[in-house]
């Protein structure tokens, strides 16, 4: 803590000094330490507690804490993982974090803690522990939403993550390797990082934080100090030190308002599978194209979106509704719930010709591409 006043030397000008044209150096009085150096320290009177002398930064990390524990729930789950084609599968045994979103009882976590999963156990803040059953999860932005039948002591309001500022304090709250209820805080390191999915689509406006995380910790929330929900920390990179990841809450506020409704975050489909490629710069200049990438159509699946409007396979995607296509990430941007049933207009590269052609997406199937 700072020191209050200045630790200097004393210069004294008593009256027969300044008499005489000169001054004298008083000898600083020795400090003497209190008779009990356990008793309460007190400013005018005033006695100040012990919980008055922790410093702003531990205040702000208890009470985030105290603010949002209760909602944050550690989820043990059985998974059936085949046996390598040498036997029946068997079970095995995984785990993670959830935060309570809803006073409902709706767990939010990540979709690679309970994909899959046979059986999911939660256990509350307050020690129950109770079956949860998954409503639904969205691997393209490894979220997803559990639910437990019976009251629930507590649950966090999810925040703006676009409001949040590089250098916030936030901190993670979690179960990592096992160990319940483990805090740990940071800062925000950086802002609108992407990070890619296990279904291979890309995650936006992801934040980075230094705040520690481990196996355990996915799924669970990351809190601005005043207890505001602004992420679902959800990776690790292996081998750095410092660079942990949180899903946005403005992504996972979209992704969780769809599965309630629906089970499952709707997307478009044009029925292609597709590769990044780069343009020559001849062809660049020649047709006056804004981007230098595209993607190319590697296949076409039959009596899809693509089929119908005479797609070819080797054709480039080089723009939709105008705006430059660079690569396959920049299609799946246009393919969202929104864009379902609406008619896109597509420029692509035909050999050495420019062409448009005008494609309705489709829901996408289960485990369909693009």
């Amino acid at each position: 803590m700072p020191v209050d006043g200045d630790i200097s030397t004393i210069l004294h000008d008593d009256g027969d000094g300044a008499a005489a044209g000169r001054s004298t150096i008083d000898s600083p009085t020795p400090l003497q330490a209190p008779a009990d150096i356990t008793a309460p320290v007190s400013n005018a009177g005033l006695q100040i507690s012990d919980a008055s002398l922790l410093d702003a930064y531990s205040q702000a990390v208890i009470g985030a804490v105290e603010k949002v524990a209760p909602a944050v729930a550690h989820l043990q789950v059985t998974m059936s993982v085949p046996d390598g084609g040498h036997g029946p599968a068997r079970e095995a045994m995984g785990g993670g974090s959830g935060v309570v979103v809803t006073p409902g009882g709706f767990i939010l976590t990540n979709s690679h803690v309970v994909h899959g999963a046979t059986a999911i156990t939660a256990t509350l803040n307050d020690g129950r522990e109770l079956p949860a059953y998954l409503v639904g999860d969205d691997p393209d932005t490894d979220l997803a939403v559990v639910r437990v039948h019976a009251p629930v002591a507590g649950w966090a309001a999810l925040g703006d993550s676009k409001a949040i500022r590089v250098g916030q304090l936030v901190v993670a709250i979690g179960n990592p390797l096992g160990f319940e209820h483990t805090v740990t805080a940071g800062v925000v390191s950086a802002l609108g990082r992407s990070l890619r999915s296990q279904s291979g689509r890309l995650i936006d406006d992801v934040l980075q934080t230094d705040a520690a995380l481990n196996p355990g910790n996915s799924g669970g929330p990351l809190v601005t100090a005043n207890g505001a929900v602004i992420g679902i920390n959800t990776a690790v990179i292996r081998g750095a030190q410092g660079l942990c990841f949180a899903v946005a809450s403005n992504t996972a506020r979209f992704v969780v308002g769809e599965i309630m409704r629906q089970g499952k975050v709707r997307r478009g489909h044009l029925g292609i599978a597709g590769q990044n490629t780069r343009l020559s710069r001849r062809f660049v200049r020649y047709h006056n194209l804004t981007g230098e990438g595209g993607v190319r159509i590697a296949s076409i699946e039959p009596n899809s979106p693509a089929a119908a409007v005479d797609l070819q396979t080797g054709d480039v995607i080089v723009a939709i509704e105008g705006e430059a296509v660079a690569g396959i990430d920049d299609l799946h941007r246009w393919l969202t719930s929104s864009h379902i049933g609406q008619p896109m207009k597509l420029t692509l590269l035909r050999r050495t010709d420019l062409i448009e052609r005008t494609v309705t997406p489709r829901e996408r199937p289960a485990a369909a591409a693009a």
